[in-house]
This record gives C-alpha cells, sequence and structure tokens, in this order.
C-alpha cells in the first residue's frame, strides 16, 4: 500500500522545492540586513514578522502614515541575463521609497517578497544585498521579506521582485498638487540612466530590432548595453528629506512610467498648468539611442521614459537658489526646468494628464 508506513513517497524536494536552500540564503543575508536596522526596530531576521517601534511616532503631532507598493518589471530580465543581481534590489527601493517621500512623507522601513524558480541562494543573497543597500542610501530599515520558489511557474534561474514600504509624515505638512500655485517654478533631478521603467520598450528595440548583444561596448555609453541598462535607480528619499528641511517645498514628482509631463501633470492642480522646457537638459544618450535604433517618435519616448528627470520639486521662486545650492552640496545634478503658468488649455504630452491640471513640454533638447 503506498501509504504505508516506511514507504518512499513524494517529498517537497522532489516537486521542486528546496527548504534548505531556503535557509542557507537567510543565513547569506542576515548581514546585509543588519546594516539597514533603526532605532525603533525590534528582534531580527527570522520571525514571522517585521516589528517596529511606533512609539517614535508620539513626537508627532498628528501623524500620517503613507505606504506604497511596486517592483522594478522586465529589468529583472538584464540581471537574469548578465548573472548580476546584486543592484537589482536597489531598483526597487527607490521605486518604494521615492513613491513615499513625494508626499514628505520619510521612509521608515520596507519588506520585500522574491519569487523564483529555483532558490540559489548566493543568487538570493545578492539580491537582498541591493535591497539593503537602498535602504541604507533611502535612510529606511529593512524589517522582513520573504522567498518563495515557484517550480513549474518560474524556470530555474527565473524570479521577480516586490517591495511595499511605510512612510510617516506630519498632517500639515503633507506636500501636494494643493500647495502648488502659480509662479511656482520647476526643478529638474537627474535620473541615473532609464531607473525602472520602459524596459519592454528597451529590450524590444536594442534586442530585437536592433540585434544588440548585452556585452556589446557603446561609445555613446561609455560602457557596455549590459552595464547600461543595469545602471541602479537613483534614490532621492534624503535629498528630498533635506530639501523639505532646507528650503520651501510646495510639491514633489516621482518621474516613473509615463514619462515627465504625465508624472508632473499628476500634482498639477485645476487651471495651472507645467510648462516644462526641453532646452533645459540635454537626455543621457541612452534615450537618444533606443529613439534612433527603433525609430521611436519623440512623444513616444516621453511617455514611457524618465529622459534624464527623475524627480521634479515644485518651489516657489524665492526658494530655487537655496535649493539648486543644496542639491549640488549633495553631488546631485539639478537645474531649472519650467514653471506654472495659469490654464491655457494646452495639450498634455501623449495626451497624458493627471487630475484637472496638465503638463506640457515645449522646444527641442539641448545639445
Amino acid at each position: 500500500m503506498s501509504g504505508a508506513p516506511g514507504a518512499s513517497g513524494a517529498t517537497y524536494a522532489a516537486a521542486g522545492v528546496d527548504i534548505e536552500a531556503g535557509d542557507r540564503a537567510v543565513e547569506l543575508m542576515k548581514e546585509w540586513v543588519a546594516k539597514t536596522r533603526r532605532p525603533e526596530v525590534l528582534g531580527g531576521i527570522g520571525g514571522f514578522a517585521g516589528l517596529f517601534d511606533a512609539s517614535a511616532l508620539k513626537a508627532y503631532r498628528r501623524p500620517l502614515l503613507a505606504t506604497s507598493t511596486d517592483g522594478v518589471g522586465t529589468k529583472v530580465a538584464i540581471a537574469q541575463r548578465m548573472d548580476k543581481h546584486d543592484s537589482i534590489g536597489r531598483d526597487l527601493v527607490g521605486m518604494v521609497v521615492d513613491d513615499l517621500v513625494v508626499c514628505g512623507a520619510e521612509p521608515l522601513f520596507m519588506t520585500d517578497y522574491i519569487a523564483t524558480g529555483k532558490v540559489v541562494p548566493e543568487v538570493v543573497a545578492g539580491i537582498v544585498k541591493g535591497i539593503a543597500e537602498g535602504c541604507v542610501l533611502a535612510g529606511c530599515a529593512l524589517v522582513g521579506g520573504e522567498t518563495a520558489e515557484h517550480p513549474g511557474l518560474l524556470k530555474p534561474g527565473e524570479y521577480d521582485v516586490a517591495g511595499a514600504g511605510t512612510g510617516v509624515v506630519e498632517a500639515d505638512k503633507v506636500l501636494g498638487a494643493e500647495r502648488v500655485r502659480e509662479g511656482d517654478v520647476l526643478v529638474a533631478m537627474a535620473s541615473s540612466g532609464a531607473h525602472s521603467n520602459g524596459y519592454s520598450l528597451l529590450r524590444h528595440v536594442f534586442f530585437e530590432v536592433a540585434g544588440w548583444e548585452l556585452d556589446r561596448d557603446v561609445p555613446e555609453f561609455g560602457r557596455t548595453l549590459g552595464e547600461e541598462l543595469l545602471e541602479p535607480t537613483r534614490i532621492y528619499s534624503l535629498d528630498c528629506l533635506a530639501l523639505i528641511a532646507g528650503a520651501e517645498v510646495h510639491a514633489f514628482s516621482h518621474i516613473t512610467g509615463g514619462g515627465v509631463a504625465a508624472n508632473i501633470a499628476r500634482i498639477i492642480p485645476a487651471g495651472l498648468e507645467a510648462r516644462l522646457d526641453r532646452g533645459t537638459w540635454t537626455p543621457p544618450a541612452v534615450f537618444g539611442t533606443v529613439g534612433r535604433l527603433g525609430g521611436v517618435a519623440t512623444l513616444e519616448l516621453e511617455k514611457t521614459l524618465n529622459m534624464g528627470v527623475g524627480m521634479v520639486a515644485v518651489l516657489p521662486p524665492a526658494a530655487v537658489d537655496p535649493a539648486l545650492a543644496l542639491l549640488a552640496e549633495r553631488g546631485l545634478p539639478s537645474w531649472v526646468c519650467g514653471e506654472v503658468v495659469a490654464s491655457e488649455g494646452a495639450a498634455t504630452v501623449g495626451g497624458a494628464k493627471g487630475g484637472d491640471g496638465a503638463a506640457s513640454l515645449h522646444g527641442d533638447y539641448a545639445g
């Protein structure tokens, strides 16, 4: 009888799930998670839930918790093809915490989720190392996570990552469209490259249309195609928090999917328009190259990719010079890229529009 004591039968390992490999991955990642620890974090890795001492919020008059969740998209396919997994986690952190800071919230902690076809401890630990490094750059703690083995759904060597973060902001200091006024100035902060958006377009153009390989040296990039595409997302949260502390800020816009105009439109109130001048910056070479190789129209590029702008601050005119000086001291390239004016019904780039406001790009790019 198949169910008799002592008879051999199906096992979890035979089904493709290696619990011992998962345990080894946890051991390898412990030192990196420890680097993200904040004083409010209780316990350590290995518990069923991460604990954060909320009594730290007693100093707030009316603390509001902000939460955000995101992934990295098909950029993970580049990491897998290059067998380089220690930077993709920084992309994950950037996508989450920089959505939190847009409302003025300080990121407090994150959790992550890694699904893979087969747990390779060194690969999982590499991913978590990147997440931990990103959390350090963002000033938040990594309080927990989950690694799931999904044989049959994902192939060995395939994985996807996701994360969620929580932050806090004083109720009367929430930033957003309600603070934006006519005459405000838009200050752009440079991206580090394509960040983590538009990779389906990038992969299609570079691999399918142009037939390029990841190890191809690209003079315009000053490195290989793979190195360019794996450049980690710049994390802006500490820069934005410093800007809030050092200058008057009305709003931020995190430039992700949808591009510059569509994301800025989300923070422009009814009756106003954000006019952005392309001539104030030169997009990094990767954007022009993908446009040229794929015959991608400028408007299509602008509604898919960040075009060299990762975050935009909306400030009153008097705060612009102090803001630019502060960002320069922090080593973050920034510049005035536009202004907020009374709405004249101008169309948004690609037809994208957020709320009742609008944002439009005009002119040609510098250079």
